[in-house]
């Protein structure tokens, strides 16, 4: 589906709901954290919903979903203990357009948000927002030192197709050691 330059400019005002286990659902294992949504997430209210986006195939290959989900089959995830949520709600077509003072108070929400549904892990998908969240200048892609009480934090590489400097192979390696990380914890 295509969308107009004015549903997408439109789509600048628009939040997406977090993916989070319900009643019936398994304790959450991970809580992927993105940056942002993009403005197709926005218009289709999916996360990572965007062509060419490596989010859903990354997730599969690596063995957290049993096939590839598309971005408006989400909704699944909640039964497989694993959830969705944004470092800052606000929809931008490009990452770089959110301030850093914005990605400092996303990141005190997403302790809040951590602190109210106590994954295993939360997986924040992108180094820099990470650095720039928690002051973290010198992390690196992989697990973090230290938790958040009883949640470790693991910082996954960008799926966005504008990071070229991962292929889908390393990414999916590099979410596959945090889905046997968390797979070992239960």
């Amino acid at each position: 589906m295509s969308w107009t330059r004015a549903e997408l400019e439109a789509a600048r005002a628009l939040t997406i709901p977090d993916v989070l286990p319900g009643p019936g659902d398994p304790p959450l294992r991970v809580l992927f954290c993105g940056i942002n949504p993009g403005l197709v997430s926005a218009v289709t209210g999916h996360h990572f919903a965007r062509p060419g986006n490596r989010f859903w195939p990354v997730l599969h290959r690596s063995g957290f979903t049993p096939r590839q989900l598309r971005p408006d089959e989400q909704g699944e995830l909640p039964a497989l203990g694993l959830g969705i949520t944004n470092m800052v709600a606000r929809a931008s077509a490009r990452a770089d357009e959110l301030t850093d003072e914005e990605v400092v108070a996303g990141g005190m929400r997403l302790r809040t948000l951590v602190a109210q549904h106590r994954p295993r892990w939360l997986a924040v998908v992108g180094i820099t927002a990470y650095r720039t969240a928690f002051g973290a200048r010198h992390a690196a892609v992989g697990p973090q030192e230290g938790s958040w009480d009883a949640t470790r934090v693991y910082v996954l590489p960008n799926p966005s197709g504008l990071n070229a400097h991962w292929s889908v192979q390393a990414m999916a390696e590099e979410f596959g050691r945090l889905r046997a990380l968390s797979a070992a914890d239960g």
